[in-house]
C-alpha cells in the first residue's frame, strides 16, 4: 500500500517540476452545498492536467539502461502530454498511442513536447493493447496512465497539497477514470482523528468502477459512450483498485447533461476552462449538493479541450440548463404571420438566435407554414413561460 513516506518522496522529486495548483473558493457552489466549497485547479497545472505528476515520478525512477530503451504510453491526450513533457525533461524518447478522434489541441501539445504519436482504435483500451505490443516488440518501457505504484504516488501529491491548503477539509470529490488520481488522493488525505470522505465521480456512459467494486475485482466494460474522454476507461487498474477499495467511500456517476452543465457553470461562474472529464466532480455536486459534507474540495482534473468540442458542449450545457431552446412552430400562412410570432416571442424576452421559414412539407396543411426557431432563454422558469405563451396564443409546436 502507498505510505506517507512514498508520497513525501514523490513530492520531493516533483519539487522543481510542478507548481502547487491554486485552491479557489467557490461562492456559488458553497451556497448550494450550505458550507465552504473549494476548487482544486489541476486544470491550471503545467500541460493542463495532473498527469505530469505521475508520469514524471515513474520516468525519473527508471534506470539508465531503461531510459535508453525509450518509453511508450497510451492516452487520449492528458497522460500523453505528461509523458511527452517528462520525456523531454529527462532526455528520453517517447512514443504515444492515441485513439482516432483524440482532441486536436492534446495531439498538437504532445507533438510539441517531442513525442512521436501513433493513432490506433477508438478508446484508451485499444491504445493500451497497441502500447503493450510495442513494448514487447521494441523493449520500450510502458508508462501506464494509472496502473503503477509510481503513477499513483505521483498523483497523490495532489492530495498532499489539498490537506496543506485546506487543513479543515471533510470531503474531496474526484473525477475518476482508471483510478490513479483518486487512489493517490485518497491515500494522501488519510489522517487520524479527522476522517475525510473521498468520493469518486465517473461518467455514466463509462463507469467501470461501480460494477467492479461490487464484484470485488476490476471488471471490463463492454462499451463506453461519453464526451469525457479523459475518464473513459473500460477497465480499472489493479494498483489503484486496492487503494480505492480501502479508502474511497463512494463512487457516483453523472450524465452527459450534468457534465455539460457543470463545464458551462465553471466557465461562467469560476472563470475557469475545464474539459468534460475535469468537470465531473462539479457535476456530482450540482446533482446532489446536500450530499457532500463541507468543507468540500472539488478537483478540476484537466482543462485540455478542443475548441470545436467546447462550442458543442456549451450549447449542450445551455440546452440542459433550459437556456437554449430549439423548436418548430406551426403558424397560419397569411401575411404577417411570422412577424406576429416573432413579436410575441420578443415580448416574452426570448432572444431569437436563428429562424428558418419552411413552406413546403408533406406534413403541413395548405394554409400553414412551419418555423424552426433557436432561442436563448434565462432558465427553466423562462422556458416554461415561453412555451405556455405559445400554447395560450393558439400555436402548436414540437421540441427538437
Amino acid at each position: 500500500m502507498i505510505s506517507a513516506k512514498d508520497i513525501a518522496r514523490a513530492a520531493d522529486l516533483l519539487h522543481d517540476v510542478v507548481a502547487p495548483t491554486p485552491l479557489e473558493y467557490s461562492r456559488w457552489l458553497s451556497e448550494l452545498v450550505g458550507g465552504d466549497v473549494f476548487l482544486k485547479c489541476e486544470n491550471l497545472q503545467r500541460t493542463g492536467s495532473f498527469k505530469l505528476r505521475g508520469a514524471y515520478v515513474r520516468m525519473a525512477r527508471l534506470s539508465k539502461s531503461e531510459r535508453a530503451r525509450g518509453v511508450v504510453a497510451a492516452s487520449a491526450g492528458n497522460h500523453a502530454q505528461g509523458v511527452a513533457l517528462a520525456a523531454q525533461l529527462l532526455g528520453i524518447k517517447a512514443t504515444v498511442f492515441m485513439p482516432h478522434g483524440a482532441p486536436i489541441p492534446k495531439e498538437k501539445a504532445t507533438r510539441a513536447y517531442g513525442a512521436e504519436i501513433r493513432f490506433v482504435g477508438t478508446s484508451i483500451d485499444d491504445c493500451l493493447r497497441a502500447a503493450r505490443e510495442f513494448e514487447a516488440e521494441t523493449g520500450a518501457i510502458l508508462i501506464h496512465p494509472f496502473d503503477h505504484p509510481d503513477i499513483v504516488v505521483g498523483q497523490a501529491t495532489v492530495g498532499l497539497e489539498i490537506v496543506e491548503q485546506c487543513p479543515q477539509v471533510r470531503t474531496v470529490v474526484v473525477p475518476t477514470g482508471g483510478g490513479g488520481l483518486i487512489a493517490g488522493i485518497a491515500a494522501a488525505v488519510q489522517r487520524d482523528g479527522m476522517p475525510i470522505d473521498v468520493v469518486g465521480v465517473q461518467a455514466a456512459g463509462a463507469a467501470a468502477y461501480p460494477a467492479s467494486l461490487a464484484a470485488g475485482e476490476p471488471i471490463q466494460l463492454e462499451h463506453m459512450s461519453t464526451m469525457a474522454d479523459g475518464i473513459a476507461v473500460g477497465l480499472p487498474g489493479k494498483v489503484p483498485f486496492e487503494a480505492i477499495q480501502q479508502y474511497v467511500g463512494e463512487m457516483r456517476t453523472v450524465s452527459e447533461d450534468s457534465l455539460s452543465k457543470a463545464l458551462l457553470l465553471v466557465l461562467e461562474r469560476a472563470k475557469l476552462l475545464v474539459e468534460p472529464a475535469g468537470a465531473a466532480a462539479v457535476a456530482a455536486v450540482l446533482d446532489e449538493p446536500k450530499r457532500f459534507k463541507p468543507p468540500v474540495v472539488v478537483v478540476l482534473s484537466g482543462g485540455n479541450i478542443d475548441p470545436i468540442l467546447l462550442m458543442r458542449v456549451i450549447q449542450h450545457g445551455m440546452a440542459a440548463a433550459s437556456r437554449y431552446l430549439s423548436l418548430r412552430v406551426r403558424i397560419p400562412d397569411t401575411p404577417g404571420g411570422l412577424a406576429t410570432l416573432l413579436t410575441q416571442l420578443a415580448a416574452m424576452d426570448a432572444n431569437i438566435i436563428e429562424v428558418l421559414h419552411e413552406r413546403i412539407s408533406e406534413t403541413l396543411n395548405l394554409d400553414e407554414v412551419e418555423v424552426a426557431l433557436q432561442l436563448e432563454l434565462r432558465g427553466e422558469d423562462h422556458r416554461d413561460r415561453v412555451l405556455a405563451s405559445l400554447t395560450a396564443n393558439g400555436y402548436t409546436y414540437t421540441l427538437n
